[in-house]
């Protein structure tokens, strides 16, 4: 649940900048004819790619901070350390 909501979050803001900057009705394919979609379906199209993005951005990371299960884990300290 954290990587999905703070995904979610982080797609919302990113949707917001790019949507700051960019009007849907004017996006093209590659170069060729305009999108063919309403701008309520741009949005939310966008907003389900940027989310996914991110999420597997935030997954990835997560995979890779996990301490592997076959390592030992860390010895505790004695009850008066430091002193």
């Amino acid at each position: 649940m954290a990587v999905t909501w703070s995904s979610f979050l982080a797609a919302g803001v990113l949707e917001a900048l790019v949507f700051a900057v960019v009007d849907p009705r004017d996006l093209h394919w590659f170069g060729a004819e305009r999108v063919a979609l309403s701008a309520q379906a741009i949005y939310t199209l966008s907003f389900l790619i940027f989310w996914a993005v991110v999420a597997l951005g935030a997954s990835v990371a997560l995979l890779l901070v996990s301490v592997p299960a076959d390592e030992p884990e860390p010895q505790p300290r004695s009850p008066g350390w430091p002193r």
